[in-house]
């Protein structure tokens, strides 16, 4: 391919839309052979550049010349260079990542503000088709399913692949048919690293078997790429098929989910954008098919049973929500209090009967009023009632599920509950024949927005 690569290059970059006309391109550049051949393919093809490249600080004096390496191949190009240094093993051990994924997340992070600040349209990488069937193989073995068996997209948001057609042996010819100068980095030889394992042990094994090796996987990532387009659509149809969206809770149907439980396939794709993994999928099936209030945390969502529904919403952090409404302006800066307001009694004046709108005796309250999240041992006198009632018991009497019942709010005067917010008001703040001025709230209709005050 080398007689042919700028022309396949630009064949694929074409074929795949990675540019648009006029579109700036900053190439990542880190002084090894794929990213030196890119650049080289970008300069002969005259495409708006510039030439981004990070120092990890990882092997001392080599870095360093990694760096020189590219800022000379930019200067003596007229490229615009933009080069910076990280602390990567304290940001790694600062964050709990590997080396690897310090490296890559601080990478990814300042290509992109490199990005914006300059006016670049799109992000250049140098991966290679290798590196493609490398990152199949790495994710057969942890079990990503078929999202993870398509590998590598040849473009994603702002980041382009266009070197994604070329094996590591093309473009190691083009290199020494060009002479295009570039440094080796040792560590790509350490099997320590799974890459690294794959690449120099487990690839030579499999290229024994079949020598075409890397033509098969890429075909086969091409087909999964194709079959998960079609299995995407269908779970995006089943999902809205089995389950409604509520305001920030997506609740799905006991009766035709459990239909789906037979397969952990579809099991898997229905929920796996609320953070399910396949070691949770058996945890999952015991919360459907068990009692209310069964529950399971998959790091960035809840899953929890409500009698005939599944209800997912996104894990509490533990803060208390808390409002201190010194006035009726205050009202104002609630989230979720649509508006407040005095009301005088006539003889035309008529108690509104929507649960979200509180109206209460002004005179029987004082200011200032708390809105806070309820607590065991709250208590209140229900709207009608002589008697008092706790909140716990309350809410079960009115079939609150788990959810309901922690992201519910009261108001509270005196340290006395005058509203459970969206249900019903304390018999001992209504509205009697001698009131003289009503104070009226509306919540909105749907869940709070719930912001700790700092």
């Amino acid at each position: 391919m080398t007689t042919g690569m700028l022309n396949e290059f630009n064949k694929f970059i074409a074929g795949n839309n990675l540019i648009n006309p006029g579109d700036r391109i900053l190439l990542a550049v880190s002084g090894g052979i794929d990213s030196m051949v890119m650049a080289y393919l970008f300069l002969q093809s005259g495409y708006d550049t510039g030439i981004a490249h990070c120092n990890f600080s990882l092997r001392a004096r080599e870095s360093d010349k990694d760096e020189e390496l590219v800022k000379q191949y930019s200067s003596g190009h007229n490229i615009p260079f933009y080069t910076t240094r990280f602390k990567t093993k304290t940001y790694a051990k600062k964050n709990g990542l590997s080396v690897q994924m310090a490296a890559r997340e601080l990478r990814y992070e300042w290509f992109e503000e490199v990005r914006k600040k300059n006016g670049y349209d799109k992000i250049a990488i140098a991966h290679n088709l290798n590196d493609n069937i490398e990152t199949v193989i790495i994710n057969l073995i942890r079990g990503t399913g078929i999202t993870g068996l398509t590998g590598m997209k040849s473009v994603s948001n702002a980041i382009i692949r266009p070197l994604l057609f070329a094996t590591r042996q093309d473009i190691t010819r083009y290199c020494n048919k060009h002479k295009i100068i570039y440094r080796e980095d040792k560590s790509n030889a350490d099997t320590r690293y799974i890459r690294n394992k794959i690449r120099h042990k487990v690839i030579p094994v499999l290229k024994e078997i079949n020598p075409s090796i890397e033509t098969t996987l890429n075909e086969t990532a091409e087909r999964f790429t194709g079959l998960n387009e079609i299995i995407t659509d269908y779970i995006s149809w089943l999902r809205e098929k089995v389950s409604e969206q509520k305001n920030d809770l997506i609740i799905f149907n006991i009766n035709l989910l459990r239909t789906h439980l037979h397969n952990k396939a579809v099991l898997f794709e229905l929920f796996k954008p609320f953070g399910i993994g396949n070691e949770q999928l058996t945890g999952l099936v015991k919360v459907i098919e068990g009692k209310t209030g069964g529950q399971i945390f998959t790091g960035t969502h809840r899953i929890i049973k409500n009698r005939k529904e599944v209800i997912v919403t996104d894990e509490h952090k533990g803060d208390e929500p808390s409002y201190n409404i010194r006035n009726i302006k205050g009202f104002a800066k609630v989230p979720g209090i649509e508006s407040a307001g005095y009301a005088g009694i006539t003889d035309s004046f008529e108690i509104p009967s929507d649960p979200f709108i509180a109206c209460i005796d002004s005179e029987k309250i004082s200011f200032p009023l708390v809105i806070r999240r309820w607590k065991a041992g709250d208590h209140f006198y229900p709207l009608g009632m002589k008697h008092k009632q706790k909140l716990s018991d309350y809410f079960i009497n009115s079939k609150y599920s788990r959810i309901d019942k922690e992201n519910i709010l009261i108001l509270e005067s005196e340290g006395k509950i005058v509203w459970i917010i969206g249900d019903r008001i304390d018999n001992r703040f209504r509205i009697t024949g001698a009131t003289k001025k009503a104070l009226i709230i509306k919540s909105a209709k749907e869940a709070l927005l719930i912001v700790p005050v700092r």
